[in-house]
């Protein structure tokens, strides 16, 4: 069964639709068939994946008022192996539209439930706010990774993080779990990006990933030409970053993967099939 991953922030401008393009992207150029669902009524993801935002295709608000399933919902991307299921501007209505509605936390987690064995990673893509929309995905969701600025309000809002994972497992997902924290926009120089990373580390441990995303200009470019930088300038300083960030999720998740480029599929740990 697939691995479902919600990409998630409550606050915005945190690299939070880039970092589930690029590391979705990544895990399917190592071999693995992903899917990626923009949750946001934004379109972020779905544009910087090439597909038009004004699209008439079947969306998650579809998926989500059960008017269509998530096979229907789902179409191919430029980069092999990655899905995506599109979102539209209707979902600015869908917190109001669902409200009344039976079930309505479990839509995404029901729905998503006949293509879990198809995907070994399912991502979320979520708004940058503690609507059903993000509630949805939390509660379809295995684990939260959490892109985070290294700033002093990222310091601010770690309790409001914990305290929002703790109050969906105990509501409604009571597996729910953090897969890691991720310090975007990162720049070395600054002694803030420095005492920002350590005081997250001592709160998070293990789980901050060793990876930081720097502020690069190709990471900015890319959705304007509807790629992933990790396929429009592999060579970027944001890919490499992006390309080492997946490594250490995979790794985590039990896959043998070499520093570098995806060159091939992966194997489990567990196996003796080769490696990327």
């Amino acid at each position: 069964m697939g691995k479902i991953i919600a990409v998630v922030n409550q606050k915005g401008g945190v690299g939070k639709t880039t970092t589930a393009i690029n590391v979705a992207a990544t895990v399917a150029l190592h071999g693995l068939r992903t899917l990626l669902v923009d949750c946001d009524p934004q379109t972020n993801a779905s544009g910087g994946l090439g597909i038009a935002r004004n699209s008439a295709s079947i969306s998650t608000y579809d998926v989500l008022l059960n008017e269509s399933s998530a096979a229907d919902a789902t179409t191919s991307t430029t980069v092999p192996l990655l899905d995506l299921i599109p979102a539209s501007k209707d979902l600015i209505g869908a917190n109001f539209d669902l409200q009344g509605q039976p079930e309505r936390e479990f839509r995404l987690q029901q729905a998503l439930v006949p293509v879990r064995e198809q995907y070994p990673f399912i991502f979320l893509d979520c708004p940058p706010a503690l609507d059903l929309l993000t509630l949805n995905a939390l509660v379809a969701a295995d684990t939260l990774l959490v892109p985070m600025q290294a700033e002093y309000f990222a310091l601010e809002g770690v309790s409001e993080l914990v305290g929002t994972l703790d109050r969906v497992a105990a509501a409604f997902q009571p597996n729910l779990a953090l897969e890691g924290v991720a310090l975007t926009m990162f720049d070395p120089r600054t002694s803030l990006s420095q005492q920002v990373a350590e005081n997250l580390h001592d709160f998070f441990g293990e789980k901050l990933y060793r990876t930081t995303i720097p502020r690069n200009v190709r990471v900015a470019e890319s959705p304007s030409h509807g790629l992933p930088v990790v396929l429009y300038d592999p060579k970027s300083r944001g890919a490499d970053a992006y390309f080492d960030l997946t490594r250490e999720l995979l790794q985590a998740t039990g896959y043998r993967v070499l520093k570098g480029e995806p060159t091939g599929t992966l194997a489990k740990t567990t196996t003796t099939a080769s490696a990327a």
